[in-house]
């Protein structure tokens, strides 16, 4: 089951062990992130700017993360990470908690902030994109592991 949480639930669970998995872009994720997130992207934005999914994304996943793992999935305000924790509910994860708001805060059609995310609650907020934490590695992981 997708447990449903804001930005202070993340932060206070991470405080607690859990792992903040940011499923944003690599772009995103560097210009700024929850400290201490790593980052696996859902999907990517193509040349023409429309979204592709990541097709590594479960594999890279699996292979830094057990299914026991207790991770915070957040994305920008909540969507992709909302899809990101169905597919990897599908894999067998069983502790996962999508971040309402995510990192950017969710807005109504009228663009009012009606979840506030990571960086409006004033959060800690990081722009490292250190080997423990980036895609690059990760996904280099992945692929030694085959």
């Amino acid at each position: 089951m997708i447990q449903q949480i804001d930005a202070k639930r993340a932060s206070e669970l991470m405080a607690d062990g859990h792992t903040y998995l940011d499923v944003r872009t690599v772009e995103e994720f560097k210009a700024g992130h929850a400290d201490g997130a790593v980052n696996v992207p859902f999907v990517f934005r193509d040349a023409s700017g429309q979204w592709i999914p990541n097709p590594d994304f479960q594999r890279v996943v699996e292979a830094n993360y057990s299914r026991d793992s207790k991770l915070v999935v957040g994305c920008m305000a909540g969507g992709r990470s909302q899809r990101a924790c169905e597919l990897l509910t599908q894999a067998g994860y069983a502790s996962l908690h999508n971040i309402q708001g995510g990192f950017g805060g969710a807005k109504d059609p009228f663009g009012r902030l009606v979840q506030p995310g990571w960086s409006q609650l004033g959060l800690p907020v990081s722009q490292s994109n250190a080997a423990s934490e980036s895609y690059e590695s990760l996904r280099d992981r992945a692929f030694k592991e085959a």
